[in-house]
């Protein structure tokens, strides 16, 4: 079989070197690469390094091989299109269909999925006009990722960091395995909780759980694939951000609470992956609880935390939101599940069975997931990239 075939295309920005790190991923795990800069990107980065690390000839204009037709045969061939870093000009000019050089020809000609990946100052990204394009782009089914924030250039900081290559280049891997389906969740908001609450004993110890996160980072990364804006409310995880996801880190369930509340103003489904304590301590030692000897400790009161998954159900922020909650259970899974599915009033609940070894922590996961129309979805053991895509396209279908 033949290589998948992907195009680079690279901005002219600072960021530009990292796209060497992106292409080696791509060229390493089996995909034909062809890089198509900018002619300002090569002020960052040489042609020749583009052209040693790819194995392939670079231009920068159509009149480049002009017996090749390079314009319009490099798109049409392309299995994906990944654009980083996308500049704020190069974003303008992919939004108004200019075609001044060799890359936003192949982006006219391209009918693959195109992938930007966004880098530059936070002021630019920001800015109105920028923000417009990126609603254009997206609204035509590309997927646009969301910038990380940290050090920019200088000593600057804030949003609008290229994410690192390792996440954009997961990104492309996801894109490639839907092939040519169109990135049905473009234009939606999504709101992913992850990871598991601490709820504070003392200075030194907390109330929490073994949730590692993962299932929820690989929920946001296949919706941020699937081209929706994804924020992610993420509670104690040691997990590198996903690219193009909008990162809100939180530590107790009060603290989910309130974010969930401000980021779901405008969200069309909200996945609580999260594992929320049920209970927190009824007081805080501030200082940490000593061991003393011949004494033993005073019982722990505990109160309840809210249940925010059934509140999120029963308020719903907008018309036709879609509300999906998560059950880990030890014993009676399915019907403790269809119980939690009545008494939360979400439209779906991914039911699965944790244990000391089992689910929290792996790379794996299995699940059933219970709509309240009855329905029931077995998604079998494999990947948390696969349970996620799984529960997305059960969340389109409502959305739709």
């Amino acid at each position: 079989m033949s290589k998948p075939r992907v195009v680079l295309g690279v901005g002219g920005g600072i960021a530009a070197y990292k796209a060497c790190e992106l292409l080696r991923r791509l060229t390493e795990s089996g995909h034909e690469v062809r890089v198509v800069p900018t002619a300002s990107a090569l002020r960052f980065v040489g042609a020749a390094t583009w052209a040693a690390l790819s194995g392939q000839p670079v231009a920068t204009e159509v009149w480049d091989s002009v017996d090749e037709v390079p314009h319009v045969r490099i798109g049409k061939a392309a299995d994906l299109v990944v654009v980083a870093p996308a500049t704020a000009d190069l974003l303008a000019r992919a939004a108004h269909g200019l075609a001044d050089d060799l890359l936003t020809n192949t982006l006219l000609t391209a009918r693959c999925p195109v992938l930007f990946a966004p880098a530059m100052h936070t002021e630019m990204w920001e800015h109105p006009a920028t923000r417009e394009n990126v609603t254009t782009l997206r609204s035509r089914g590309a997927v646009v990722l969301e910038p990380a924030s940290g050090r920019l250039t200088g000593a600057d900081t804030g949003r609008g960091r290229l994410p690192e290559p390792a996440e954009i280049f997961d990104a492309c891997r996801r894109l490639l395995a839907r092939g040519a389906r169109e990135p049905d969740l473009a234009g939606r908001h999504v709101v992913v909780s992850a990871g598991g609450t601490r709820e504070p004993l003392d200075p030194v110890r907390y109330l929490g759980n073994r949730s590692s996160g993962k299932q929820g980072y690989a929920l946001a990364r296949t919706a941020a694939a699937r081209g929706a804006r994804v924020t992610l409310l993420a509670a104690n995880t040691a997990l590198p951000d996903p690219a193009g996801v909008d990162v809100v880190p939180v530590g107790t369930a009060v603290q989910l609470r309130e974010a969930l509340l401000k980021a779901a103003t405008d969200a069309d489904a909200v996945v609580m992956a999260a594992a929320v304590a049920d209970f927190r301590p009824a007081v805080y030692a501030p200082a940490k609880i000593k061991k003393r000897d011949g004494q033993e400790p005073e019982p722990l009161a505990l109160v309840r935390n809210p249940d925010i998954l059934a509140e999120a159900a029963a308020d719903r922020a907008r018309p036709g939101q879609v509300v999906v909650g998560f059950a880990a259970e030890t014993d009676d899974v399915l019907a403790n599940g269809r119980a939690k599915l009545r008494r939360k009033g979400c439209d779906l609940l991914v039911v699965n069975e944790v244990g000391e070894r089992r689910t929290f922590g792996a790379e794996d996961n299995e699940a059933v997931i219970l709509g309240s129309d009855g329905s029931e979805t077995p998604v079998p053991h494999g990947p948390k990239e696969a349970l996620a895509d799984a529960v997305w396209d059960l969340v389109a279908a409502r959305l739709g």
